[in-house]
C-alpha cells in the first residue's frame, strides 16, 4: 500500500485465464485501486469481481477503467459494475477486443489521450500507448509519483506483442515517446508481476529499438 495527497494505492492479484489466438494460459492479474476512505477508482477488472469489490468496501468506486481489453483485464468487469454501480472505461481502439469477451455488453464510456479522471484528490492522466494492444492506456497519477502501465511496461522491457492486435515496433514507440519522457522515479505499476521505475526501464530502450528494426 502506498498514497500521499489523501490518497492510497492498492493492490489486489487475482488469478484466471488469459486466452487469446486459440490459447489458454493461467495468470495472475495485478488490480489496481487507487483512493481513499470514501472513494476509488478500479484499474483492470480481472477475473474476481467478488475479491476486488472486498477490497473496495463500501466506498463510492468512480470508474473502473481498462487498461487494454484482453479477456484478463476485462473479464470481471460487468460484475463489478453491477456490483459498484460504476462505469466501466475503455480506449475505443481495443472495442473488437471487448467484443470477444463480452460480446453482448459495451463499455460504458471512452477513454481518450490526454482525458484526466480524478479521485480523493488525485488526478491520473490517460496515455495512450499502443503496442500490446491498439487501444492499449497507461494512467500517470504525478501525485502519487506513480504510472500504472497495463501490460505496455513490465520489470525488464515491453509487454508481448507476439499475438494478434499487437506489434512490437508501435509499442517501442509508445514506450519511448510517452513513457520514459517521466520522471526516472516515477514508479511503474504492471499489470502483471513486481513493480519497477522509469529509470530502471530506460537503459534498455536502445535495445528494444535495434530489436525492434
Amino acid at each position: 500500500m502506498a498514497g500521499t495527497a489523501g490518497a492510497r494505492i492498492e493492490r489486489v492479484v487475482t488469478s484466471g485465464t488469459f486466452e487469446l489466438d486459440g490459447g489458454s494460459w493461467e495468470v495472475d492479474n495485478n488490480v489496481w485501486v487507487v483512493g481513499d476512505d470514501r472513494e476509488a477508482l478500479v484499474i483492470d477488472p480481472a477475473h474476481d469481481a467478488a475479491a476486488i469489490a472486498a477490497v473496495v468496501g463500501d466506498r463510492r468506486v468512480t470508474a473502473i477503467v481498462c487498461t487494454h481489453a484482453h479477456n484478463d483485464h476485462i473479464d470481471a468487469g460487468p460484475a463489478l459494475a453491477a456490483l459498484t454501480g460504476a462505469p466501466v472505461l475503455l480506449h475505443p481502439d481495443d472495442l473488437p477486443l471487448w467484443k470477444q469477451t463480452h460480446p453482448d455488453r459495451d463499455p460504458d464510456g471512452p477513454l481518450a489521450d490526454g482525458q484526466q479522471l480524478e479521485v480523493a484528490g488525485v488526478a491520473l492522466t490517460v496515455l495512450h500507448t499502443p503496442g500490446h494492444a491498439p487501444g492499449a492506456v497507461c494512467l500517470y497519477a504525478p501525485q502519487l509519483g506513480t504510472v500504472f502501465t497495463g501490460d505496455t511496461l513490465f520489470a525488464g522491457g515491453p509487454g508481448a506483442t507476439g499475438r494478434s492486435f499487437s506489434d512490437f515496433p508501435t509499442i517501442v514507440r509508445s514506450i519511448s515517446g510517452r513513457l520514459l519522457t517521466l520522471p526516472p522515479q516515477t514508479v511503474v505499476r504492471t499489470g502483471h508481476g513486481d513493480d519497477t521505475t522509469i529509470g530502471a526501464e530506460a537503459p534498455q530502450l536502445d535495445e528494444w529499438i535495434r530489436r525492434g528494426r
